[in-house]
């Protein structure tokens, strides 16, 4: 059972997985400049939302960065090792689209890597198409694009 609430993007367990998530793409990738763009902030991210396992412990994360008129990505979605291959991320995906939808977005967009299979096989088994690299992923060699029109 897991439970998905939006939270401020400076929670304590927003930042708490944000940094986990950073850490872990940094060991990833042997180094801390692996995202092009300008990084999310409270500023940019319309939505964050934070998934709790039934202890109440942060498990997981996700946001969305409104683009233009009905597009939006996602950005800083992650999920503890201890907790992936049990639902979570699906749950968390499927509320940003829920949360996307409601915002009148109907295309989400999203940018992973290279040294991200994982993600990449998620990305496709729910659904999202890849596609070529989009604003400032344009020509990041270590970026991967994909796409999902919502329903």
């Amino acid at each position: 059972m897991v439970s998905i609430d939006h939270e401020p993007w400076d929670s304590t367990d927003a930042t708490r997985l944000r940094a986990a998530q950073r850490a872990e793409l940094d060991a990833r990738y042997g180094c801390d400049d692996h995202e092009p763009g300008a990084p999310p902030s409270a500023e940019t991210i319309s939505v964050f939302l934070v998934a709790r396992d039934a202890t109440g412990t942060a498990v997981g994360c996700g946001g969305l960065r409104l683009l233009g008129p009905g597009s939006a990505e996602i950005k800083r979605m992650y999920v503890v090792p201890p907790a992936r291959g049990t639902g979570v991320a699906v749950a968390i995906l499927r509320a940003l689209e829920d949360a996307a939808r409601q915002a009148g977005v109907r295309t989400l967009l999203l940018e992973t890597g290279t040294a991200q299979p994982d993600a990449q096989r998620f990305y496709e088994r729910e659904g999202y198409r890849p596609i070529e690299n989009f604003g400032p992923y344009r020509g990041a060699p270590l970026s991967v694009c994909y796409a999902r029109d919502l329903p």
